[in-house]
Order: structure tokens, then sequence, then C-alpha cells
């Protein structure tokens, strides 16, 4: 790539932090990201958004408030500062949901996540598998379930084939799951789901090995990084197995070329059906019985600490993370 010149480097917002308890993970990510943009290109300043303040975060670990009616801010020597797009590194709300998304779009702001839309839906497990299926990709069957109106186990079991997956319905970094073996088992699943979130899927269990594929438009086409697959030492992967190191990932996944083109094809349609912009990460089984990727969920601001499955993909696939990163703002920006 060639190397913008000194005088028009741009001025990137690495927002971090967020409103749930995926926040942790957030400010994982933005050590990765931060330490990786190329500061001949970009000028980078780091956002903490939390509950109680929208602060920016200077070289000194000084906090001063960002101005939220131009999301603009003062640097240490004065300066007032706006941006020329935003490098989202929030899991969880508001930064993965679209409600950034919205305030930025009216601010004409670029960021490089999803657009309002697609975040939303995506956000929402029911509502991405039903539009998936929707567009032709497999998926495993499932209920939505609502707090307010509670459906009956009885009818839940009726209804779906043991053994279950329980999951908060909105929300990511596998907090909250169960898997139901026995119909006894079930109401403890979803007393712990509804903790997390208001809404609950309820989906089949799927036989099969766990892959997960990072995909992101480079210059205007949409491309796939190395399949990983994921073996977890716990009966699923949890949160546990994700962050604290009870799963083995496998990176590029050892498959036989139909089935890694399979998946490839899945994860590119998921990205076209789903409007996806900048780099996704999509999770899927591959179906013991028919041998076809069936679409778990969709990542729309995937992980980027040093533990995550992006950055093991970019380095499998020759790139260095400085790279991809300059890949990914400037498809933002064009």
């Amino acid at each position: 790539m060639a190397l913008i010149q000194e005088g028009m480097k741009k001025k990137i917002a690495l927002v971090t932090g967020g409103y749930s308890g995926e926040a942790e993970i957030s400010y994982k990510s933005a050590i990765t990201v931060g330490n990786n943009i190329d500061k001949e290109k970009f000028f980078s300043y780091k956002i903490d958004i939390t509950p109680t303040e929208w602060a920016y975060i200077d070289e000194n670990e000084q906090r001063s408030p960002v101005n939220k009616e131009d999301f603009s801010i003062v640097d240490s020597q004065g300066n007032r500062i706006t941006f020329d797009a935003i490098l989202l590194c929030i899991h969880g709300t508001p930064g993965e949901d679209g409600k950034l998304q919205g305030y930025f779009d009216m601010l004409k702001l670029p960021y490089t996540s999803c657009d309002v839309a697609t975040s939303a839906i995506t956000f929402n497990k029911r509502y991405t598998v039903a539009i998936a299926a929707f567009g032709g990709i497999n998926v495993a069957k499932s209920l939505h379930l609502f707090k307010h109106t509670p459906i009956a186990n009885d009818t839940i079991l009726s209804s779906l084939k043991l053994p279950l997956f329980v999951k908060p319905n909105n929300g990511g970094s596998s907090l909250g799951i169960s898997k139901v073996h026995a119909a006894e088992e079930l109401q403890t699943a979803l007393d712990k789901a509804f903790k997390e979130d208001d809404q609950v899927l309820v989906e089949e269990f799927i036989k099969g090995r766990e892959f997960t594929v990072g995909v992101f438009k480079f210059k205007g086409k949409i491309t796939t990084l190395p399949i990983t697959e994921v073996i977890t030492k716990k009966e699923f992967f949890d949160y546990e197995a994700k962050y604290q190191g009870l799963s083995e990932e496998i990176t590029p996944a050892l498959l036989d070329t139909s089935d890694a083109n399979a998946i490839n094809e899945a994860a590119l349609k998921v990205y076209q059906v789903l409007n996806c912009r900048g780099v996704v990460r999509v999770d899927f089984i591959l179906n013991e019985a028919d041998r076809k990727p069936y679409m778990l969920e969709v990542n729309t601001v995937p992980g980027q600490s040093a533990a995550s499955i992006i950055p093991q993909q970019v380095k499998v696939m020759g790139w260095d993370l400085k790279d991809f990163y300059t890949a990914i703002i400037e498809e933002a920006i064009l």
C-alpha cells in the first residue's frame, strides 16, 4: 500500500469501552488495535465511552470530556480535534447494536463497522438467523422468547428437539449461554439467559465441528480470512472457553477443499445478505448429518485482543495487523 503523505494524515478516533459486561474485552481489543495503527498514515485518539462519561484519554492517561455535539475533543496542547473516521472497538451496546452508528451518521462521520440497520439486526440473534434463512443460508431451528410473554416449557419442548442451546438473544462474548440435555434443565437455563437479556433464543443443537471466519471488504471486494476451527475443552464455546484459555483454535482449519469452499461461500453470502461493512466474524457448525455449514451468529465488531480470532486469521493470511487496520480504515473513509 502506498504511504499517505505526512500532510494528509487522517485523524482517527479509536472508540472503546461500552455500557455492557463486554467492556473488559473492548479495552483489550483497543490495546491491540492502538498498537497497530499506522502512525505514518494516521493520528489516533483513544475515546472511552462509559455509562458515566465520554472521555478522551491522552498519552499521559489524562481524561478530558468529549463534546457530544460534534464528537470533538481538545488535546493536551489545547487544540480542538475533529475526526476523519471512527475506528470502533466497542463490543456490545452502544457500539455493536447500532446506537453509536446512528449518532455518527447524524454527524456525517464515517466509521469502521456495519450501519445502523445491520448492527441492530445482527445484535439480535433471532432476527439475524431469520433474515439469513430468508436469504437461503442454513440455520438451526429455534424459538424466540420474551420475558414479558412467557411460554410454557412443555410448549418449547414440543416444538424443538433436545439437546438445546439457550442463549441471551442480544449481546455477545457467549455470556449467559447453556446447553440443555434434559427437560428438567430447561428452566435453569432460561433463568440464566433472562438474567442477561429480556429476550432469549432457544435453538436445536447441531452436531458437528465449529468454525469461524472473518470477512471484510478490501478495495471494494468482499474477502474471507483463513477459516478457524474452534475446539473447546468445555461442552461448548462459552465465555470461559473463549477468553480463559479453555479452547483450542486451529488456523487455518484442517478441512477438505469442498468443506472449506462451502464455509467460505456461506460467509460471503452472509456478508452480502446482511449488508455488512468493515470486518465481521461469522460462526458456523459444519453439520455432520448433511455436510453443510449452518450459521450460528454474526459478530459485527469482533474481538481484536491478543486472544482473539481475527488477529490470528490476519497473520495466517500473510498480512500484518498494521496493513489490515489500514485497509479497514481506508475502506470506511472512501
